[in-house]
C-alpha cells in the first residue's frame, strides 16, 4: 500500500471521543470504542479484481475491508451486487442502499455547454469517458472501438506514466465538478467501458444530464442504468463498435436513449440514500425517525 494510503488507513482507525455512531463512508472504522459501527461497502476490487491494483495496495485493502466487516454492527453495501459479493465472501448480510446523483447533475443549458466545449476545445462529435485511466475502465478497448468507428474520444479523469491515455484519444486530465455535466451534455455519447463496479455513479450522472449511455453487462452497472442505457459485452470491440456506430448514425435512436436514461436517473434522490441510511442507525438506537 503506497505510503498516502497507509496514512489514511491509520489515521481513519484512530478511536474517536465519546459519540453516539460512527459511520465509515469508505470501509475504514476506528478498532476502538464503544460507539455502534457502521460502515459502507462501495466494491470487493482486492477481492475480486486485484490486478487493477498494485500487489501490496490489494493486500492491505483486502486486511482493511477483512477488518472492517468483522467489526461493523451493520454493514451497507451501494448495490445488491456488492451485497452479494459480501455475503459470499464474508457470510453476512448487508444492507443495500444504491446511491444516487447529485442534483446538480441535470440537463446543462446550451450556453453552458459551448462554454465548455470552448474552453476544453473539444470536437463537434465525440465519445466521452469520465473515470480514472486505468485498466479496469479498459479505455484502450474504447479507444479501439472509436478508431474503427472514426469518432474522437475524449476521456476526462486522471492518467499517469503507468496508465497512460490511448492512443488517438484525448485526455481532459481532472475535470472541475462544475464542469461535468456541460460536459455531459456536449458528448454525443459516454460510455463506461468497465470490466469490474460496484455500483457505477459516473454513467448515471450522465443519463440525469439526458446523455445517451453506453456501458458494459458487468452486474452491477446493469442494475444502476436499467433501461436506461445500451448494454454491450466487456472485452467486446466488435459488439460495442456497432453500437457505437449505430448510436453515431440515428439522432431519434440517440434522443430516445437520452430520454429514458433520464427518466431512470431522477427516479432515485439522495433524499432517499438519507432515509435509508437513517433507518440503519434508528436500528441502532442511535437516532429517532420523525
Amino acid at each position: 500500500m503506497p505510503v498516502n494510503g497507509l496514512r489514511r488507513a491509520v489515521a481513519a482507525h484512530l478511536p474517536f471521543g465519546q459519540v453516539d455512531l460512527v459511520h465509515g463512508l469508505d470501509v475504514d472504522l476506528p478498532v476502538a470504542g464503544r460507539a455502534p459501527l457502521v460502515t459502507t461497502i462501495h466494491d470487493l476490487a482486492p477481492f475480486d479484481a486485484p490486478w487493477c491494483m498494485s500487489r501490496h495496495r490489494a493486500f492491505g485493502e483486502r486486511l482493511i475491508t477483512r477488518g472492517t466487516i468483522r467489526r461493523a454492527d451493520v454493514v451497507i453495501a451501494v448495490s445488491a451486487f456488492t451485497a452479494s459479493r459480501i455475503h459470499d465472501l464474508f457470510s453476512r448480510d448487508a444492507v443495500c442502499i444504491p446511491l444516487a446523483v447529485s442534483s446538480t447533475f441535470s440537463p446543462a443549458s446550451p450556453h453552458a455547454i459551448a462554454a465548455v466545449s470552448k474552453r476544453y476545445r473539444l470536437p463537434p462529435r465525440f465519445v466521452l469517458q469520465v473515470g480514472t485511466i486505468e485498466p479496469r475502465k479498459d479505455v484502450a478497448l474504447l479507444a479501439a472501438a472509436c478508431r474503427e468507428v472514426g469518432v474522437p474520444l475524449v476521456l476526462a479523469g486522471v492518467a499517469n506514466r503507468k496508465h497512460p491515455k490511448p492512443s488517438g484519444s484525448v485526455s481532459l486530465g481532472y475535470v472541475p465538478f462544475r464542469d461535468l455535466a456541460p460536459l455531459y451534455g456536449a458528448a454525443t455519447i459516454v460510455t463506461y467501458i468497465s470490466r469490474y463496479e460496484g455500483f457505477g455513479l459516473p454513467p448515471l450522472e450522465a443519463m440525469a444530464c439526458s446523455a445517451p449511455v453506453v456501458c458494459t453487462d458487468v452486474a452491477s452497472l446493469k442494475e444502476t442504468v436499467g433501461d436506461g442505457a445500451r448494454i454491450v459485452p466487456r472485452g467486446d470491440v466488435t459488439a460495442l463498435g456497432q453500437v457505437l456506430r449505430t448510436l453515431l448514425c440515428d439522432n431519434g435512436e440517440r434522443a430516445e436513449l437520452a430520454a429514458a436514461g433520464r427518466r431512470r436517473a431522477v427516479r432515485r434522490q439522495w433524499i432517499d440514500v438519507a432515509r435509508e441510511t437513517a433507518k440503519v442507525y434508528a436500528s441502532l438506537g442511535a437516532c429517532r425517525l420523525a
